[in-house]
């Protein structure tokens, strides 16, 4: 470890460790938008495409590295434009016009560098283009890369409203007045920046690994922006810093260490990223099949009671599993206190939830029946596999939807919510007579009822329904109610 800290102390490992981080920062941030906009092919047909633009600028101005940079960028700029021109204008697949392009391009560039290293004297090395050559980081080279780094990051800052709206929603843009093809073109030009600075460090071919592979992970990790751009320019820097630390340990070449590095982080997150790794993937998975079963087994058990006596080889027999799992579940339940711990028999919670589950049920097959026009026969088994996964916010929207139906296509009754009045005012349509029910949810729904005169018993008579209000009329008074209060407000029917 301290001959390590030795050479990374010495002027050219500096060098190395800086370029590598600035590089790997911005081709983080930079290849976010890359990814997002499904422009990874494209990242990697600027990255081979720069080489005529290198090797022209070689036999102008000779070796420089502003020379390398201009021309790298204009051949980067020729490409873009090239690929561009053939998917609007020509009858060509879009992937085969990037790889019509950037294969002639790269191959031009191999062999004007073939013919350039014949000549006597002269030290331009394809490999080092291809592969980098970080530990050969000059100075002129290091402030060139700052530049460009700087400005890459800058374009980011100051157009991401821009940038973030070509890319999740072109035809907003363009409402907008936003040119979405100028901001493309920009694109491109900071990926050609992003190109030439990397070609000292990781080289034409690797620097795909740098644009994509962080900003791959990163989008594992998060959904929001921001977050993403922050996670993805750090973990291009540790790539590129643990990758070069790597390359030195192992004595290999930096860019591949770099790029395996890069890999190695989004094989890290594949499995451990919170919301979409493997791992917990897979947990939240069991945790959805165990809950699945088990409230199968309750709304087996709640039938089963209102047939008669529950028993362990009925609950088979109508479950499919074996025992065990059966065995697993009745525990949970006798823990959440939906089950009587001496025998098979649901508790008040317990059915509460079982009327729960019967409630999604017969909902969602009358909303089946009701809005796709499915027939009776067709919806039990699409209603077993749903009846878990609707959330008591979407199942009252179906119902509001369907208007408060109480009984399923098969006749059957419909539950009230949990909580809710046995029939809600909600409920009755226009022209039905009710009255008050004595017993209401809670002390507030009978003191609104005292403000509005509706006294227990009163009777009432609904005159209108709209989308948010009822209107009734009670004692030669009409008095209009917000939803939400008549959903509220228990009933008997006269």
């Amino acid at each position: 470890m301290s001959e390590l800290f030795q050479i990374l102390q010495q002027e050219w490992a500096v060098r190395a460790l800086l370029a590598s981080s600035m590089v790997g920062i911005m081709c983080g941030v930079l290849g976010c938008f890359i990814v997002l906009r499904n422009m990874a092919l494209v990242g990697d047909a600027l990255a081979h495409a720069i080489l005529p633009g290198v090797v022209l600028a070689f036999v102008v101005v000779g070796y420089s590295a502003l020379g390398f940079f201009t021309g790298a960028v204009l051949a980067g700029l020729l490409t873009a434009v090239g690929i561009t021109w053939i998917q609007h204008q020509v009858q060509t697949k879009n992937d085969a016009a990037i790889g019509i392009v950037f294969t002639a391009m790269f191959s031009i560039g191999v062999m004007g560098i073939s013919a350039i290293s014949k000549n006597e004297g002269v030290h331009l090395d394809l490999k080092d283009f291809l592969f980098g050559n970080v530990l050969g980081v000059a100075n002129e080279d290091l402030y060139l890369t700052a530049a460009i780094v700087v400005y890459v990051l800058l374009s980011v800052w100051a157009f991401y409203r821009y940038l973030f709206v070509t890319t999740f929603q072109p035809v907003v843009a363009e409402t907008m007045g936003i040119s979405v093809r100028t901001i493309h073109y920009y694109l491109m030009l900071l990926l050609s920046f992003a190109v030439v600075a990397a070609l000292q460090t990781v080289g034409v071919i690797l620097v795909v690994a740098m644009l994509i592979t962080p900003a791959a992970t990163a989008l594992l990790l998060s959904d929001r922006l921001p977050t993403v751009l922050l996670l993805a320019g750090g973990l291009g820097l540790a790539s590129a810093v643990f990758g070069l630390v790597a390359a030195i340990q192992l004595e290999t070449t930096p860019g591949p260490a770099m790029a395996v590095t890069a890999t190695a982080f989004y094989l890290a997150a594949v499995l451990l990223a919170p919301r979409k790794g493997l791992i917990f993937r897979t947990i939240r998975q069991r945790r959805l099949r165990n809950r699945i079963r088990r409230e199968d087994a309750l709304k087996q058990i709640f039938r089963l009671q209102q047939q008669g006596e529950v028993s362990e080889p009925a609950l088979l027999q109508n479950l499919g599993y074996g025992r065990r799992i059966l065995q697993q579940q009745l525990q949970f339940m006798r823990q959440q206190g939906w089950l009587e711990r001496e025998r098979l028999a649901l508790t008040s919670t317990g059915r509460d939830e079982a009327y729960r589950l019967v409630r999604a049920h017969r909902l969602w097959e009358t909303y089946l029946v009701n809005q796709i026009g499915l027939s009776a026969e067709q919806i039990h088994d699409d209603a077993e596999r749903y009846e878990h996964l609707l959330s008591d916010e979407i199942l009252d929207e179906v119902e509001a939807e369907l208007g408060f139906p109480t009984l399923d296509p098969h006749g059957s009754p419909i539950p009230a919510k949990r909580g809710a009045p046995p029939l809600p005012l909600q409920r009755l349509e226009p022209g039905e007579q009710a009255r008050i029910a004595a017993r209401q949810m809670n002390e507030q729904i009978t003191a609104q009822l005292w403000e509005l005169q509706l006294l227990p018993h009163s009777a009432l008579v609904v005159l209108a329904k709209t989308e948010h209000s009822m209107e009734i009329e009670s004692k030669g008074k009409k008095l209009e109610l917000p939803f939400r209060l008549a959903a509220r407000i228990n009933v008997e029917r006269i």
